[in-house]
């Protein structure tokens, strides 16, 4: 019988822990330009100016800044059979989660993916509102669509052959360390969607949860995001200031919120889906690798990243360090 394929359509929202719910939504809703569409006691949904989908990002109320679980979404309701098959037969530890445990999302399945990240998969969400035209009731922070998740672990030969060959992520630019014979993958721009990525995986202490990127339309609105938080007094939350990465091109500002979770505002990348398209190579080595063009990222920037979750327990999982030494400087 033939391999049956399953249709991952894009990276489609992540679940963060924030210590206060009422401070997140300042942050979120006033700084950044979420929209919120429900809230209750533990949880506020946000959406970004072209969801017409329920949420994008969802705040839960925890102990400390931390990543529950990334989301992608897939073509069909049949897709997520093929995929709790797919993963019992890879001994992958999986846990279905109900239609409506997530607020407006229909049934969905969820695994701790070889490098210990928490990833689930769902096909139905309710409908909201679409806001693209309401261009008065859009704020100075125009965030537009979720892009990518950016993720920190410590086994990326075996992760990266893993979303390669059992979920079909294409490779758009990778980053090796070292040379000829002792050349190795260090990092890798992973997609579903035609664009840069869906999903980086990067060689560091893991697995931890290093940012999550939101697509803005150009430089120009990065900007006058960054003028908005600062009118607000967020100044301090913008981590990293504006520059232009090599790897994907993207034109970018990092922000955190109080809790530590990182947001990358970004725009500037490129169409991968010609068949004829040849993956990038950069080496760890090339100082434009990170910083095409700007200042040297922040050490909180290098270092820091909140940790990830236990599917089943909601506990922290411990952070190791690389398994194979590796030449650790700035990811992207």
């Amino acid at each position: 019988m033939a391999k049956k394929t399953v249709d991952i359509v894009r990276f489609h929202h992540a679940e963060i822990t924030v210590t206060d719910l009422d401070r997140a939504r300042e942050f979120y809703c006033k700084g950044l330009g979420f929209i919120e569409t429900e809230s209750d006691a533990e949880h506020i949904y946000l959406r970004a100016i072209e969801d017409s989908n329920h949420h994008c990002l969802v705040l839960t109320k925890g102990k400390q800044g931390s990543l529950k679980h990334i989301s992608y979404r897939v073509g069909s309701d049949e897709d997520l059979d093929v995929l709790d098959e797919l993963f019992t037969e890879l001994g992958v530890k999986k846990i279905w989660i109900g239609a409506g445990e997530e607020k407006g999302q229909g049934r969905a399945l969820r695994i701790q993916d070889p490098g210990g990240m928490p990833v689930e998969f769902f096909f139905e969400m309710d409908k909201a509102e679409r806001m693209l035209q309401k261009y008065h009731l859009q704020g100075n922070s125009k965030v537009k669509r979720i892009d990518h998740a950016n993720c920190l672990i410590t086994n990326i030969d075996e992760l990266y052959d893993w979303y390669s060959n059992h979920l079909g992520f294409r490779t758009s630019e990778f980053t090796v360390n070292g040379y000829e014979e002792d050349e190795h993958v260090w990092a890798a721009w992973m997609h579903r969607k035609p664009s840069v990525h869906d999903l980086a995986l990067i060689s560091e202490k893991g697995p931890r949860y290093h940012h999550t990127g939101f697509w803005m339309d150009d430089a120009k609105s990065i900007l006058d995001a960054c003028d908005h938080l600062a009118s607000l007094g967020y100044y301090a939350h913008i981590e990293r200031s504006p520059g232009r990465h090599g790897t994907s091109n993207a034109f970018f500002v990092y922000v955190r919120d109080h809790d530590g979770n990182r947001i990358e505002l970004y725009t500037g990348d490129y169409f991968t889906n010609d068949p004829d398209f040849e993956p990038i190579k950069w080496h760890l080595d090339d100082p434009q690798r990170a910083t095409f063009w700007g200042a040297l990222p922040p050490e909180s920037w290098r270092n820091e990243a909140v940790q990830v979750e236990d599917i089943l327990t909601g506990q922290l999982l411990p952070v190791e360090t690389v398994k194979r030494l590796e030449k650790a400087e700035n990811q992207n």
